[in-house]
């Protein structure tokens, strides 16, 4: 195999538009981008839509969408198989015209009768070569194309693998297209590789496969074999295969749910791989310089949710009131939020630590835009009793009253608030007034919700705790 200097590495990315753009093939995007960028070589976008009944536009469109929200830039246009079939058409008539090719006219039924009886016999079943030596061509007869199989064995390096080997004299001669018009996966696949001068291929183990059958069309063809690394599936919690036709692993599906790109492709890129050191948020430019192919691990990813929702938490963080109102725009719309701007900011302010997702703003800080509604019940703390509550609400509702607006601010309040516990249980005092204002047992700090609201709805809220009493 050729040495391949840094500005020679080119990558692909090649999706087939057949269903919702998952998180593993956005993962497997990832690792391609990063082993590109770090090289200073390309990242090629294909779109391997050669299965034309289950291709469908909006599939391509969500996945341009979603690796564009991700960051996950490519260089030049994006390549399409549906527009390249004279090119898979030239080659399937040089490898016919070199008798390294033929036309098959066996049934269905024909080859399912040679499968049961090889099985019955205890061998492996494969095409028994039939119509290898057929002189003519029956344009009549319904056909598909095979390339002639050598009974030799196919060794292959893997960069996350290492030494692969595979006995090729079991599989037969391999269909490669169905006609000259329509080539199938493996052969479109090799020849887009061989034009668009693909160095590495890294892409996911259930192709591991397909690497055999790609190198002897390959070599049928006389081609360079790109260099191959094959990264492991990504599992769900039962360490099941994650299946793309499913809604919750659409990768749009995350950013619907209020989770950032940043986030998403640090948790992506920690699926499978980690860095040296204990560092765990990176950004992209990062995780560039960091990058190692070699370190990729060859057991299953598990995709964990919890540290996909710890990811977003730490990323939220980080972001200002502002940048946060921003990304929330879209969603405030969907919610019917019509608050001032100045006003949803503070809001964020006090909630952002507490966010796991964008989304989770709304459960959050329903209160805040609504007058919450709670079981009397839940103003007591612990063994209080309702009346001595009604005391305690009644001596804040007093005292806040009295304040000003221009020292109605958590210092203020919060000297008040500790002048009427007097050896009693802190919360005594804070829980009944956290429940009056925003109806929650589990909330941001009371004297934190009293500044966003400010002293006429604070009071407000007091004095209707009061007469739920």
């Amino acid at each position: 195999m050729a040495l391949i200097s840094k500005k020679e590495v080119r990558v692909r990315i090649a999706p087939s538009p057949t269903g919702h753009m998952h998180v593993g093939l956005a993962r497997t995007a990832l690792f391609n981008w990063l082993f590109a960028r770090q090289a200073e070589g390309e990242f090629l976008l294909r779109i391997e839509d050669t299965d034309i009944e289950r291709s469908e536009k909006k599939y391509e469109d969500e996945i341009i969408q979603g690796l564009s929200w991700l960051g996950l830039n490519w260089d030049g246009e994006v390549y399409r198989q549906s527009d390249r079939r004279e090119v898979y058409k030239k080659y399937l008539k040089k490898l016919i015209e070199e008798n390294k090719a033929y036309y098959c006219y066996c049934a269905k039924e024909e080859l399912e009768a040679q499968r049961q009886e090889m099985i019955a016999e205890g061998l492996v079943p494969k095409y028994n070569g039939r119509c290898r030596s057929l002189d003519k061509v029956d344009a009549k007869k319904p056909s598909v194309i095979r390339l002639k199989i050598p009974e030799i064995k196919i060794e292959f390096k893997d960069l996350i693998r290492g030494k692969v080997e595979f006995d090729v004299g079991l599989f037969g001669d391999l269909v490669i297209a169905k006609n000259l018009e329509n080539p199938l996966y493996n052969f479109a696949v090799v020849v887009d590789d061989e034009e668009m001068k693909i160095s590495h291929v890294i892409r996911g183990e259930d192709h591991i496969s397909n690497t055999p059958r790609q190198i002897l069309i390959g070599q049928a063809l006389r081609f360079q074999m790109p260099i191959y690394a094959h990264i492991p599936l990504i599992l769900a919690p039962d360490r099941s295969k994650l299946s793309k036709r499913s809604n919750e692993v659409s990768l749009l599906e995350y950013k619907e749910r209020g989770y950032l790109p940043e986030a998403m492709v640090n948790f992506l890129g920690f699926l499978g791989w980690h860095p040296e050191g204990d560092d765990e948020i990176l950004d992209l430019k990062k995780m560039v310089q960091l990058f190692d192919i070699a370190k990729i691990q060859k057991g299953g990813a598990v995709f964990n949710q919890e540290k996909l929702d710890w990811f977003n938490n730490q990323y939220l963080r980080k972001l200002s009131a502002e940048e946060i109102y921003e990304c929330l725009k879209p969603f405030l719309k969907e919610n019917k939020i019509e608050s001032p701007p100045s006003f949803i900011k503070k809001v964020i302010e006090v909630l952002k630590e507490r966010m796991k997702t964008l989304i989770e703003f709304f459960e959050l800080a329903d209160f805040f835009f609504n007058l919450p509604e709670y079981d009397v019940s839940l103003l007591k703390w612990k063994d209080q009793s309702l009346p001595d509550v009604k005391i305690i609400l009644e001596k804040i509702f007093e005292a806040f009253s009295g304040v000003s607006d221009s020292e109605f601010h958590s210092k203020k309040l919060g000297e008040i608030l500790n002048s009427l516990i007097n050896g009693t249980p802190r919360g005594e005092v804070f829980w009944p007034l956290r429940v009056a204002l925003s109806g929650k047992n589990a909330s941001p700090d009371p004297l934190m919700i009293t500044e966003v609201l400010a002293k006429i709805e604070t009071v407000r809220r007091i004095e209707l705790a009061i007469g739920k009493i």
